[in-house]
């Protein structure tokens, strides 16, 4: 399991871009974006990729600032920025969204996000629904609501005693730390990341994983949580969008799936008419490295497949319009 292809690309941001490129087999018929999540890196998606490549999808996956091997002036490990670090993180997505345009031009593209990265990408989304033709949004929560302003309040206490780049105190023990206790009879603090003990074992083994953020970067995640859980930020994405949303049953960081669900009725409510949504039955946080990730990336791609036959479909009956009318 590897990507084919390391690249650095530098953003506007500042940042350099640590990004890895999987190529399609055969002709490419669409690209997907990944958007890891947080305390690990893009080279954990390497099996995912490769799956991907097999079904003819193109996969783009870069590090996040303060993230893998991503370098960045303002940005060191566990930190977005010095300030304005969720903007950023937004406009590092943006970067390697003009570089696909750049190198596929006309190819259809799927942004992906896991958890921190489903919150990176729906944000992305907000801003951008007209240049991409889907979105996947899995294991985020996005119903912090009253809970994410007291979180809030409490990083202020903690950036005016530690400082804005020092680790988080509290944070760790109100998510990861609770999340590793909400499994019962749990083997490692990490075994809500999924049943399969040799996929714990591999993230708590690899240094670039598991560690605790700092004060602003939880901020910056925090605010960026909240503009996905206000409707009103929704105003401008296009409700055609084919959007893609997943969660696991087990999963203690959205609340077993709830959270998914809920966001899922919020979008069916705001209009959104080409939407799918499932929780796995008794599956944790990382989907892709469940006992049951065949059945799930399986589903994805027959679901991307669907997208990309509608779109096809779309095209075909715009220029049929558009021929009768000529």
């Amino acid at each position: 399991m590897s990507f084919d292809q390391q690249l650095v690309l530098r953003s506007p941001t500042g940042a350099e871009l640590n990004l890895s490129v999987k190529h399609a087999t055969g002709q490419p018929r669409a690209i997907v974006q990944i958007n890891h999540g947080l305390a690990e890196h893009a080279a954990r998606y390497a099996r995912f990729a490769d799956f991907l490549g097999a079904r003819g999808y193109l996969v783009y996956a870069h590090d996040h600032r303060g993230h893998g091997a991503t370098k960045a002036p303002d940005a060191p490990p566990g930190r977005f920025a010095d300030m304005d670090g969720g903007a950023k993180v937004i406009a590092d997505v943006a970067a390697v969204h003009d570089l696909i345009a750049r190198e596929q031009p006309g190819l259809p593209v799927i942004v992906f996000g896991h958890s921190l990265g489903a919150s990176v990408a729906l944000n992305f989304v907000l801003r951008n629904s007209a240049r991409i033709h889907a979105a996947a949004i899995w294991n985020g929560n996005f119903s912090a609501g009253l809970l994410g302003q007291i979180a809030l309040a409490m990083l202020g206490w903690e950036k005016f005693r530690l400082g804005s780049d020092m680790p988080s105190r509290l944070l760790p023990r109100l998510t990861f730390r609770a999340w590793g206790k909400a499994v019962p009879n749990h083997r490692t603090p990490f075994d809500w990341l999924s049943r399969d003990a040799v996929e714990v074992e591999k993230y708590i083994a690899d240094p670039l994983c598991g560690w605790d953020a700092s004060v602003s970067m939880w901020q910056d995640i925090v605010k960026m949580t909240l503009q996905c859980g206000s409707d009103s930020n929704f105003s401008g994405v296009r409700r055609d969008l084919f959007v893609n949303l997943v969660g696991g049953e087990q999963d203690p960081a959205s609340d077993g799936g709830k959270a998914v669900s809920h966001l899922a009725g919020r979008m069916h409510m705001m209009g959104f008419s080409n939407l799918v949504s499932k929780v796995y039955a008794e599956t944790r946080h990382e989907s892709l490295n469940e006992i049951n990730r065949d059945i799930i990336m399986e589903d994805f791609a027959d679901w991307a497949d669907r997208v990309l036959r509608a779109q096809r479909y779309l095209a075909h009956s715009k220029g049929r319009d558009s021929g009768a009318r000529g």
